[in-house]
């Protein structure tokens, strides 16, 4: 890592910032009528009115609104109006995807390595942001992926070097991928490349509503990316930290810098990200609007899937314990925190809507419950995400796994089991909880 090049090449990459762009995390005063969502300390508003939420994860909403042979712009609108329903006023989706060898990325992407961009599944984003804004409904962007599953930070680096690690390879176990992965925050020309795309984006006019994405109500923050990690072994974090602090303050600086109307946001998971240091995590958002967890009990080995209930009480202790962490950090900070992706299998760890969630029932209600009684105790917790939305997609292969080729999107991402995390439009018991939480939330 080429630390001091990349201190001085830092204006090539940052040409036309100007000294706003570079300010920070500064407030933009409402104007009569804003619609755009604002912070206030640790406080979200729009129309000069708290904005508290519940939202949901649904990556693949672009890949509905797209014209093509894997786009399905009516079960889009279906899908968005179930989380209307109940009560859901914001998702989180995916807005960039890189194609490459990566094993088990999404295929198409929005580019490919020569620098072309997928016109079909940026018009499918345009649509999704349309169908979100007659909905009154808001958006968080997130513009690429520490992981490997729509190509990511992995297949940036790969671009650039022609070198590349798969994640779970028994060649190169864990964490070998995250490690490399890391390199490209200071990889001159990968993240040269990712500015590149970003300002294509923030530019872009929607092809649907004829609205600049930087002057679009609908849009409430743009995300750096899904979970970036700087490294998990602490050799490699410790080296890679000063390119990864820089990567973060160059990218909201350069979205400041061309769109002043939305929040930036970083995408991260929290202490788990950073081997329990809260000094990197506060120093990760230094320049970010708002901060974010994401609480991910069963991959983190805090319960057993297949043995739930001797396991859910020492694992509902680590969370409470997580969960407090990250709000005191918030509360040092003086920003908002968003649980910003929460997940827990159904019974027995199997994946059929048939299944139970008598578990994840409980998680639910302990996350919710951890967010409503920080904001009624005045704390910073301003919106809620499950992970995910599965909606009328069902599994198309007994194995429940994502074959090249399928269609049937679901919240759990094409490298994970069909039917993992994500709720189904049938799942009527965590919906009647996420309605309640959705309607408190709004209210309190």
């Amino acid at each position: 890592m080429a630390g001091q090049d990349f201190v001085l090449d830092r204006r090539s990459l940052l040409s036309g910032i100007g000294a706003a762009g570079l300010a920070g995390c500064a407030s933009v005063p409402p104007g009569v009528g804003d619609r755009f969502v604002r912070r206030e300390g640790m406080r979200f508003t729009r129309g000069g009115r708290p904005y508290r939420y519940a939202g949901a994860n649904a990556w693949y909403f672009a890949w509905l609104g797209s014209d093509t042979k894997y786009g399905d712009r009516k079960r889009l609108g279906r899908e968005l109006d179930r989380l209307h329903a109940i009560g859901v006023r914001n998702v989180r989706l995916l807005a960039g995807a890189e194609e490459s060898p990566v094993r088990n990325s999404i295929k198409p992407g929005f580019e490919v390595r020569d620098g072309t961009l997928n016109t079909a599944l940026l018009q499918g984003l345009d649509v999704a942001m349309a169908e979100l804004g007659k909905r009154d409904m808001t958006a968080v962007l997130y513009l690429t992926n520490f992981w490997e599953w729509s190509g990511g930070m992995m297949s940036r680096v790969y671009w650039e070097t022609g070198k590349y690690k798969n994640m779970n390879d028994p060649a190169d176990p864990w964490p070998a991928f995250p490690d490399a992965a890391s390199a490209f925050y200071a990889n001159l020309a990968a993240v040269k490349r990712f500015f590149g795309y970003v300002r294509m984006l923030i530019g872009r006019t929607n092809s649907v509503t004829g609205t600049a994405y930087r002057d679009d109500p609908t849009l409430m923050a743009w995300q750096l990316a899904n979970e970036p990690r700087p490294g998990v072994s602490p050799a490699v974090m410790q080296a890679i930290l000063p390119a990864y602090y820089q990567w973060i303050d160059d990218s909201a600086a350069l979205i400041r810098s061309l769109d002043p109307n939305h929040l930036v946001s970083l995408g991260m998971e929290g202490t788990i990200a950073t081997n329990g240091d809260t000094a990197i995590v506060s120093r990760a958002h230094q320049n970010i609007d708002y901060m974010t967890t994401h609480i991910w009990p069963l991959n983190w080995g805090w319960v057993d899937g297949k043995n739930l209930a001797g396991t859910w009480e020492p694992g509902k202790a680590k969370v409470v314990d997580y969960i407090d962490t990250h709000v005191r950090l918030a509360r040092e900070s003086g920003k908002p925190l968003v649980f910003e992706e929460f997940g827990f299998p159904r019974d027995g760890e199997l994946y059929d809507p048939s299944v139970p969630t008598s578990f994840r029932e409980r998680y639910y209600r302990l996350i919710y419950g951890a967010a409503e009684a920080s904001l009624a105790a005045g704390g910073p917790v301003q919106g809620t995400y499950f992970w995910a939305w599965n909606g009328e997609a069902r599994a198309q292969h007994p194995d429940h796994r994502f074959h090249a080729g399928d269609t049937q999107y679901m919240g759990d991402p094409p490298h994970e089991p069909q039917g993992w995390y994500g709720n189904f439009d049938s799942d009527t018991a965590i919906l009647a909880i996420v309605r309640h939480h959705a309607k408190a939330f709004a209210t309190a």
